[in-house]
């Protein structure tokens, strides 16, 4: 009998990507617990099938640096305010992971011993070793830099195999598929092409990382259920950028 795909996963070790905006739900601000919930059994129907997870969030769904910074607040204290806020939203993802049974580690970039624990490569390879989520939070440390920056950085020091980036669409579209019917889905696409046209997929720094490294992305929908685990499986809808 040929073997289930679900027993081979396409990928060991993986990082997921997520905005702090995919926590909201329907909401307009801050924390939907019940979407918590749902995306935490999502990484659990992974975590099952033996992959090692790795995960940054980011945190625009409580404060947004680049908006404070625009509203007149120093850019760097505005960005150190939105690591912040990705801190709150692990430690509200590591909840609902740890209420499906799974061991969960947040690891912030900022020290704040009482509530995570600091970086330290060694250990957090470690603990993907045991099979643990580790939540990676408040970004590179750094003002300037992106989560999206921040989850290619840590997906290269982990080893990881992809980057899961989850997004609201179902892979990378030549135009907004929102907006226009006629939005063409790209199967694969090149790391230079997202730069040259400009496709949003992820930030310019995090996207030359990712090529420099070699590290594949996979523009997934967050929002179909069994979607990630479905690509890891072989089947699904995607774009993957390699």
């Amino acid at each position: 009998m040929p073997s289930d795909p679900a027993d081979n996963p396409a990928y060991s070790r993986v990082m997921l990507k997520i905005s702090g905006e995919a926590l909201m739900g329907d909401q307009g601000y801050g924390l939907h617990p019940p979407t918590v919930e749902r995306i935490a059994k999502e990484v659990k129907t992974v975590h099952d099938m033996g992959v090692e997870i790795c995960m940054v969030i980011g945190g625009g769904n409580i404060f947004r640096g680049l908006q404070g910074s625009a509203q007149g607040m120093e850019r760097a204290t505005a960005d150190y305010m939105g690591m912040l806020a990705t801190v709150m939203n692990a430690l509200a993802m590591q909840g609902a992971l740890e209420k499906q049974n799974i061991h969960t580690r947040v690891i912030s970039a900022i020290p704040m011993d009482q509530v995570c624990e600091p970086y330290i490569r060694r250990r957090a390879v470690r603990h993907l070793e045991k099979k643990r989520v580790v939540i990676f939070a408040a970004g590179t440390g750094n003002p300037y830099f992106t989560t999206d920056t921040a989850a290619t950085l840590r997906a290269n020091e982990m080893n990881c195999e992809a980057i899961f980036k989850g997004t609201k669409v179902d892979g990378v579209y030549d135009k907004d598929p929102v907006k226009f019917d006629d939005a063409k889905r790209y199967e694969t696409v090149t790391y230079d092409e997202v730069l040259a046209q400009h496709l949003g997929v992820m930030d310019a720094s995090a996207i030359a990382l990712a090529r420099e490294n070699e590290v594949p992305i996979i523009v997934f929908s967050l929002d179909e259920p069994g979607g990630f685990k479905g690509i890891l499986s072989g089947q699904g809808t995607y774009t993957k950028v390699c």
